[in-house]
């Protein structure tokens, strides 16, 4: 007991210090309405919770963060899988692919979002070759106000496709052969192979892809700071963790951020549990 309790200390010690302490914190300053450049601070109680949920800021970036989060689970997850499939291949070729994949994993989500905001700039790269296809009015990707949020989703997609590759590749490698073999002998083709054998052992890597998009999205800052900075128009691409920093850092109003902050903490904990029980629940049934 000794030994477990000195060798999980400096773990603990850092959780304490980096995560339960910060969370405690934040929720003891949504408590009041604490302004640094406004003293005093006051107790205010519930009054930052209360006005969030009636403030149209909140609400709007509640759904934009909505929208953005249940495409960017379905499109990868979807999209991964199916790559997934066509490279799960011996070769030099398909060694290379899967590295090309991967990469815009391991890059900067600031380099991410500026290359693709020249991309898609009104004379970037996509409207330049639409125009050579014969597009004479190409949209505005990120300016357009229908457009932008759904431009980002797909960056996003595009940027955490790699992930979902690589732990469906991981699922399918771990399918036995033997399994498959039986089912081409009792005279399953590929696609009743792929749905009765294959698809349910990939259930753990549904459900890692799931909750890892799910948490990413929902709490995605950068993009839209570097991108569109919550616009085109007003808050057409905010996000809440946008909002949060917005409020706090620019508005000074910290105690309000706060609140907002932990709000974003419960919809996220609530979110992630739910679809833990549902998949985990699936997995156990298969």
């Amino acid at each position: 007991m000794r030994a477990f309790a000195l060798f999980g200390a400096p773990g603990l010690l850092v959780y304490i210090c980096f995560v339960l302490a910060p969370i405690v914190i934040s929720f003891g300053y949504s408590l009041t309405n604490h302004n640094p450049f406004n003293p005093p601070t006051r107790f205010v109680g519930l009054r930052n919770y209360q006005t969030l949920f009636t403030d149209a800021e909140f609400l709007t970036s509640l759904r934009v963060t909505t929208i953005l989060t249940v495409i960017v689970v379905i499109v990868p997850n979807v999209a991964g899988l199916g790559i997934a499939v066509l490279l799960d291949r011996r070769g030099w070729l398909y060694n290379a692919l899967r590295t090309v994949f991967f990469t815009p994993m391991v890059l900067s989500s600031v380099v991410v979002s500026i290359v693709w905001t020249r991309m898609l700039d009104d004379e970037g790269l996509v409207n330049q070759s639409l125009r050579a296809l014969g597009v004479a009015r190409p949209p505005g990707w990120l300016s357009d106000p229908g457009l932008a949020l759904y431009s980002i989703a797909i960056i996003l997609s595009w940027q955490m496709l790699g992930f979902c590759v690589v732990v469906y590749l991981a699922g399918l490698q771990g399918v036995p052969v033997e399994l498959s073999e039986a089912a081409a002998i009792d005279g399953a083709g590929p696609v009743r192979r792929f749905r009765s054998v294959t698809w349910p052992l990939l259930a753990p890597a549904l459900t890692i892809n799931t909750v890892v998009l799910l948490i990413s999205a929902f709490k995605i800052f950068d993009h839209i700071q570097v991108i569109t900075h919550g616009g085109p128009g007003t808050g057409t691409t905010a996000t809440i963790a946008y909002n949060v920093l917005q409020t706090g850092l620019v508005a000074n109003r910290q105690g309000y951020a706060s609140a907002t902050a932990i709000v974003m903490l419960v919809i996220i904990a609530a979110a992630a549990t739910v679809t833990l029980r549902v998949l985990n629940r699936r997995e156990v049934n298969l």
